[in-house]
C-alpha cells in the first residue's frame, strides 16, 4: 500500500487528485450550499472534470460546498465512495491507520486538488482517511449526479476513457522514473510536499514547516524504510540542509532539497 500511495503522490503532482467521503456530516462538521463562481475555474480544473465540456462540469460543480475546520475528518477509510470533492481552499492529509491505531500520512493535498473523483466511477469504499490540517472549503459532487449525467449524455464516456488512459500512462512513466531515484531523492520529494503545502518563508531564506513531521510519515510518503529516512535526515542535519526535529517541525533549504529530489542512482 505504501508504494501505491507513493506513486499516487507522484501522479498527484501532475493531476492534483485522490478518493473521498459522503456529504452527510455529523457532530461539529458544517455544511452550506454555494454555487461555483466562474466558468474559468471549471475550465482550469486539471482533473477528470476538467476534461468534460464546461456545460457539464459546471452543472456538477454547482451542487454544494462543504466547510471543514482544521483537525476535522472529511471521511475515513471504509466510508462509502459516493462522490468526490474539489478542494478550493485549505490543506488536507491522506492518512492510513494500522490495526493498533497507529496513523501515517501518505500524501498532502492543497488547493485545486480533486479528492475522490474516481469514486464517482467505481463507487468503492474509501481507501484512506482524509483530514484537514488547515480550514478548508470544498465543493462536493455526488456519484448519483455524475452517473445521471452520463446516462443523459453517453458520449461523455469517450472523454472519461481518454482521461483514465492518460492517467495510467502517467502512472507508468512515474513508476519507471521512481525506479532510478535515490533514497535521498525520494525522501526529499516527500519533505518537499510538506514544504509546498505547509511551509512558510523565513528571513533566512529557508522554509519553515511548523507541523509535526515524523520519520514514519516521510517513509510512507517516500516508499522507503524508516531507518533510511533517519539516516538521510541525519546527513542533512550535518550538511545544514535542514534544522529542527520531527516534533517541532523543520526549517529546510528548499533549493538544496529540490536538487536532492532530482538525484538518480
Amino acid at each position: 500500500m505504501t508504494m501505491l500511495w507513493w506513486h499516487y503522490a507522484r501522479v498527484q503532482e501532475t493531476f492534483e487528485s485522490v478518493c473521498h467521503k459522503p456529504y452527510t456530516f455529523s457532530g461539529s462538521r458544517k455544511e452550506r450550499l454555494q454555487t461555483v463562481e466562474t466558468a474559468q475555474e471549471i475550465v482550469a480544473l486539471p482533473n477528470l472534470l476538467g476534461k468534460l465540456p464546461p456545460e457539464f462540469s459546471g452543472k456538477l460543480l454547482g451542487e454544494r460546498t462543504v466547510a471543514l475546520a482544521k483537525g476535522e475528518t472529511l471521511f475515513e477509510r471504509g466510508d462509502a465512495g459516493d462522490g468526490c470533492y474539489w478542494l478550493r481552499r485549505g490543506v488536507v492529509t491522506i492518512c492510513a491507520s494500522s490495526a493498533g491505531g497507529e496513523q501515517r500520512i501518505l500524501a498532502i493535498l492543497g488547493p485545486g486538488a480533486m479528492i475522490g473523483e474516481l469514486a464517482m466511477i467505481d463507487g468503492l469504499p474509501r481507501s484512506a482517511t482524509v483530514e484537514a490540517v488547515r480550514d478548508c472549503s470544498l465543493t462536493f459532487i455526488s456519484r448519483a449526479a455524475f452517473t445521471a449525467m452520463l446516462r443523459r449524455h453517453p458520449e461523455l464516456h469517450t472523454e472519461i476513457m481518454a482521461t483514465l488512459a492518460a492517467r495510467l500512462r502517467q502512472s507508468d512513466e512515474d513508476m519507471i522514473a521512481s525506479s532510478f531515484l535515490t533514497v535521498r531523492a525520494r525522501v526529499a520529494r516527500a519533505l518537499l510536499q510538506f514544504a509546498r503545502h505547509l511551509g512558510e518563508g523565513t528571513d533566512r531564506g529557508r522554509v519553515l514547516i511548523q507541523h509535526r513531521v515524523t520519520h514514519s510519515d516521510l517513509a510512507a510518503m517516500a516508499g522507503v524504510a524508516r531507518e533510511s529516512v533517519s539516516r538521510t535526515l541525519g546527513v542533512w542535519q550535518r550538511e545544514k540542509v535542514l534544522e529542527g526535529s520531527p516534533r517541532d517541525g523543520y526549517a529546510v533549504d528548499k533549493s538544496r532539497l529540490e536538487r536532492e529530489a532530482e538525484a538518480v542512482g
